[in-house]
């Protein structure tokens, strides 16, 4: 089996939420255990780092990696999903997994699923656990794939747990407060182990509070951590900065060698060492062109911030979102003297374009519809002047079409 196939079989025969929905999502953490089990349990052969949160747990993750890696580590990173390639998801020291160990993983596995019908995060999950204990990590950060208390990647044993934000996602599964939500990303705190969390609402960051208090978790609030800049272009990031600084440091208070010079070099050199993309990525000068891949109340929050602090003459919008999330929330806080070009990923998952359209017309948003990403890009380039803005953004899978791929 190529790798090649092997990727083709693994979204062709599993369900994967990120593609199709709810259908994808399993709500426990028994199939996880027998494949890991199977395995010999890999995810209980390193230290890991569980980070959970509504947005933000991608970059803490990716910062958190960058510092341990300037720091001479051997990091796993696991995080999803992938923008371009599916090889992403899974990193040692920044590099992508080999394509012959997924190949050989897949053929060697796939007739042991059929009694266990494990979904695509399942699989992956495992996956990356098998790869990191034959690598040989000497830490993992491991990010949540959604909620936390029974997302597949609950059964690490970590060595600090970090939550980065709360906001009203997933609502259909983790529950429709900021509290409820709260209570089942805090599922991933763990009896004495560090916890800390990033700007939090304050009922949901009581909830949290609470939970940590009953399991004895010391717990780092982070919002008033001072820590260095980072690479990652945006102001929403100086929650994720100051989130992966609290992790880091309470791995410090562990005996983990880490100098504050590892942990100002990886911030710095974050994009280099773990080649994160889609945040605030710029893609073209003239006219500034960026790509965000905000996607939710909270993420479309921050990106409408930092175009606030922007000069430009016009700005163009190309977005396309998916069809699960609450579009009325995002679409309410979005410029209304923008342009838009109302786009539809290529994914079944995808909001139709002219529903989309339809939708935030109600909010005074005006634009066209195109049929794909590239195509809304290229019409929204044709508009503008070098002076202009352009942005793409409302969902990773509109993002994801017009990222170019990584070195």
């Amino acid at each position: 089996m190529t790798y090649d196939e092997a990727v083709a079989y693994l979204f062709s025969q599993l369900p994967m939420f990120h593609r199709i929905g709810a259908a994808a999502y399993k709500p426990d953490i028994g199939n996880i255990s027998q494949l890991c089990e199977a395995l010999g349990n890999p995810h209980l052969k390193f230290p890991v780092v569980h980070i959970a949160g509504s947005n933000g747990k991608g970059s803490t993750s990716h910062l958190t990696a960058s510092a341990l890696m300037e720091a001479g580590y051997k990091v796993g990173l696991f995080t999803s999903p992938h923008l371009k390639d599916y090889r992403e998801r899974i990193r040692v020291n920044g590099k992508k997994i080999d394509p012959s160990f997924v190949a050989n993983f897949v053929e060697q596995s796939k007739e042991s699923w059929r009694n266990i019908e494990p979904s695509f995060f399942e699989i992956t999950t495992a996956l990356a656990f098998h790869y990191f204990a034959h690598e040989q990590v000497d830490i993992a950060v491991i990010e949540v794939g959604m909620g936390g208390r029974l997302d597949s990647t609950n059964i690490v044993d970590p060595v600090v747990t970090a939550i980065t934000s709360i906001s009203l996602d997933h609502t259909q599964f983790l529950g429709d407060t900021l509290e409820l939500i709260a209570k089942e990303k805090a599922g991933i705190v763990k009896e004495n182990i560090p916890v800390v969390i990033g700007e939090i609402p304050s009922g949901a960051r009581q909830e949290i509070i609470e939970i940590a208090k009953l399991k004895n978790a010391p717990l780092t609030i982070s919002a008033s951590l001072l820590p260095p800049k980072s690479a990652l272009e945006g102001s929403y990031q100086l929650f994720n900065e100051k989130t992966s600084f609290g992790i880091l440091l309470q791995l410090q208070k562990l005996n983990w060698n880490i100098s504050n010079e590892n942990i100002t070099e990886g911030f710095l050199r974050v994009v280099e060492n773990t080649h994160l993309m889609g945040r605030w990525q710029v893609l073209a000068t003239e006219p500034l062109t960026a790509a965000e891949v905000a996607h939710n109340e909270e993420g479309i929050t921050f990106l409408v911030e930092k175009i606030k602090t922007l000069s430009f003459q016009k700005l163009h919008m190309v977005i396309g979102m998916v069809n699960d999330k609450d579009h009325s929330q995002v679409l309410s806080l979005l410029p209304k003297e923008a342009e838009y070009y109302f786009v539809q990923a290529d994914i079944p998952r995808a909001l139709p374009k002219e529903d989309l359209q339809a939708k935030a017309s109600g909010f005074m948003l005006k634009g066209n519809c195109y049929p794909n990403v590239h195509s809304g890009l290229d019409a929204a380039k044709a508009a503008s002047s070098k002076d202009d803005l352009i942005v793409i953004t409302g969902s990773i899978f509109t993002v994801a079409e017009i990222l170019p791929e990584e070195d």
